[in-house]
């Protein structure tokens, strides 16, 4: 058994602990006003973080400007890890779920009672429009919308797939986007995501793009800004030490 192995299985036993006790002593914040889900939630990522740090030695490094207030957040999309980080470092934001996950149990009651929007990837249009709605609330009491614009995890590398949806929520919301860049897929890794390389996952804030752009002109924009800078992450990445 590798040392990668060993410090895999440590990390899973912490998130395993941690998610369950806190799932089951803060079932009654779904009943509470949302800021009690938001609270719980943050203190279950920032938990989860520092287990993979103390148990697997992964660490993570923020570059550019974090944004504020009511914006659009779109990222590239590795692992769990992602969305673990984001909702951490964004203030309070909306993260943009495919409806599936609604439905588990108790991890779907949090993300309703967190104030998630649900998305039904299959909806099309109808979809786009109940999508719009939901962020626009979001928008207007002075929150980012976090959205993965090509709707599923990515392995390094791998041919990017960016969805029309996120081109269509930016020209209905009327509101900046900013691009998010990292390279989580190098070390959250294997079968099921289960094996935690020791490293430091980069994750960048890149700069603005205004609100306003044609459509063509905002997706090529927002591919080619977080395509270029991912793979520059992914080229800068060292190689891990020998085990």
């Amino acid at each position: 058994m590798t040392i990668t192995v060993v410090r895999s299985v440590l990390f899973m036993l912490w998130f395993a602990v941690v998610t369950t006790v806190m799932s089951v002593v803060f079932l009654p914040v779904v009943v509470l006003p949302r800021r009690a889900t938001v609270w719980m939630a943050r203190t279950w990522c920032r938990l989860t973080l520092a287990g993979l740090k103390i148990c697997a030695g992964l660490d993570f490094e923020v570059r550019g400007f974090v944004p504020k207030g009511g914006v659009i957040v779109a990222s590239k999309h590795m692992t769990m890890w992602d969305t673990l980080a984001l909702y951490l470092l964004l203030d309070d934001p909306a993260m943009v779920t495919k409806r599936e996950l609604f439905r588990i149990p108790f991890y779907g009651w949090f993300l309703k009672s967190a104030g998630s929007i649900a998305v039904n990837r299959e909806g099309h249009a109808g979809a786009l429009r109940a999508l719009t709605v939901s962020a626009q609330k979001v928008i207007a009491a002075g929150r980012p919308v976090l959205i993965f614009p090509e709707g599923t995890r990515k392995k390094p590398g791998t041919k990017p797939d960016y969805k029309a949806g996120v081109a269509g929520l930016y020209n209905q919301l009327g509101v900046a986007c900013a691009p998010v860049a990292l390279n989580s897929g190098l070390y959250w890794t294997g079968p099921g995501g289960f094996l935690k390389k020791r490293g430091k996952v980069i994750v960048e804030f890149l700069p603005l793009i205004p609100a306003g752009l044609k459509r063509t002109a905002f997706m090529q924009t927002l591919q080619s800004r977080i395509e270029g800078a991912t793979a520059s992450l992914l080229r800068e990445a060292t190689t891990l030490p020998p085990e």
